[in-house]
């Protein structure tokens, strides 16, 4: 994923919801009862962990059992003292007390709540690259430390592998009409980071890195649901069991949710955005725009999915005055660079959005070569009055800058490539004035019709208007 390129606009929820939604997850939740749990008798190791003879009595504390209790009381001291919700008195005596973050739960703002949470998942995360406690044990020499070349793991390697899996689930849920309610099945994530792109049928040795892949994965998931990053649906056990073993009960072999689903939640969204963030990627979110002005909102809406911008357009519009805003949007629009046909298309969908009491900006600019042909085209689907016809320079105009816009949205599309067949059939003489018309995209919306339109006529005529308009241009 690169840094330099801007990611999908995504669609958070409230901060406040966000909030209680990170208050409610299992790990900060056991975290916080831990950190009011701890008082002048609590010990702690030399690395800030709870010392193994109160592990029995935290996990209890929590109401956990088990064989995992333990390990999960200690992964919530973990995030307690990472976050700041204890705070370490002495390093000797290895004495704590209830830390400053502690109030922030209960009495801080959404954001604030939020902040404690990210400092959580980062702990988390972090935990989650750790190779598993046996293959560390296994790994130890005789002085205590560990052997990483016997274990085959790259710290770094494996928390880089573990981020670019999350990059490309956020990339999926960005892209989603509801963000976050679709599930992901876990060999088509493992894939993602694994298979190459221009790889046909993978190899042996290649399915062999997705299933080690998907079993990492799968460990890393169980450990991510806890702090609310995911929704994890784990790898039925019976996949992993012996394969001699005759199953309990049938089993459906074509059913991938098997083989493990996961999807973001809303509150890892925010999170993975967060970091994606701090780490220098443009990541914006719906509602970015609202206080600024409409030529960021036209510029920054230009290459938003349709969803997503309209989503970004009404809260902006929300913001202002129909009026104002209208003759906003159309001062915004003008301009004949690379970039203005497109802006003038984000106009035109925003202004479908106004009410009638906008008619005045629209009729102001009638005159305008820029706008007038949009101004027209609003005003006649409003059912206004006295409507004066476009003269023909100005409808020539006005299809040129649309399939502009068009193309710069949407590149060679279905929909592109529909709309150039049926302006060709609708005008017989269409080519031979429209390499005239004097627009800076002529010549490179004709030389895009000539390379949509089937019928290859039509498609040479218009390659023939394309150079007369590029030689017209000084080109």
């Amino acid at each position: 994923m690169s840094d330099s390129a801007p990611l999908p606009p995504v669609r958070l929820h409230p901060e406040a919801e966000l909030a209680r939604d990170a208050l409610s997850t299992p790990l900060l939740s056991r975290a916080a009862r831990l950190a009011r749990w701890a008082g002048p008798t609590t010990r702690i190791d030399a690395g800030g962990g709870l010392v193994e003879e109160q592990l029995p009595e935290a996990a209890e504390v929590l109401g956990l059992s088990g064989d995992d209790a333990a390990a999960y009381a200690s992964e919530a001291w973990r995030v307690a003292v990472d976050t700041g919700l204890v705070e370490v008195v002495d390093e000797e005596a290895g004495t704590v007390t209830a830390g400053e973050e502690l109030a922030v739960l209960t009495g801080g703002a959404p954001h604030d709540v939020l902040g404690v949470w990210l400092a959580a998942l980062e702990t988390v995360l972090a935990d989650a690259s750790v190779p598993d406690l046996d293959d560390l044990v296994g790994a130890m020499d005789a002085g205590g430390e560990v052997d990483l070349s016997s274990l085959d793991w790259d710290p770094e390697a494996e928390a880089e592998f573990l981020d670019g899996v999350l990059g490309n689930l956020y990339l999926l849920t960005a892209g989603e009409e509801r963000p976050g309610t679709a599930f992901v099945p876990l060999p088509a994530l493992a894939a993602s980071m694994i298979v190459p792109s221009d790889m046909g049928e993978p190899t042996n040795d290649v399915l062999e890195q997705v299933s080690d892949a998907m079993m990492r994965l799968d460990d890393q998931f169980r450990l991510l649901e806890l702090v609310g990053l995911v929704a994890y649906q784990p790898v039925d056990e019976a996949l992993m069991a012996d394969t001699d073993e005759e199953p309990a009960s049938p089993v459906d072999e074509t059913d991938v949710s098997r083989y493990g689903m996961v999807r973001l939640t809303p509150l890892g969204l925010y999170g993975l955005r967060a970091r994606l963030l701090e780490a220098g990627f443009e990541a914006p979110a719906v509602g970015d725009l609202a206080d600024k002005g409409a030529d960021a909102l036209l510029d920054g809406t230009a290459a938003f999915p349709p969803t997503a911008a309209q989503a970004e357009t009404e809260q902006w519009l929300a913001r202002r005055e129909s009026l104002a805003a209208a003759r906003e949007l159309l001062a915004a629009a003008r301009g004949l660079d690379a970039g203005a046909p497109l802006r003038r298309l984000r106009c035109q969908q925003a202004l479908s959005l106004v009410g009638d009491e906008a008619e005045p900006a629209l009729r102001e600019v009638l005159d305008d070569p820029e706008l007038g042909g949009l101004a027209r085209v609003w005003l006649a689907e409003r059912g206004a009055s006295e409507v004066p016809a476009p003269s023909e320079d100005l409808v020539f105009w006005l299809t040129v800058d649309t399939l502009a816009a068009q193309l710069a949205a949407e590149g060679n599309s279905d929909e592109l490539r529909g709309l150039v067949e049926g302006l060709a059939q609708q005008h017989s003489g269409f080519f031979a004035a429209a390499w005239r018309v004097d627009h800076p995209a002529t010549a490179d919306v004709l030389e895009a019709m000539g390379r949509l339109h089937p019928d290859k006529r039509i498609a040479k005529e218009a390659r023939k208007a394309a150079f007369k308009a590029r030689s017209q241009q000084g080109g």
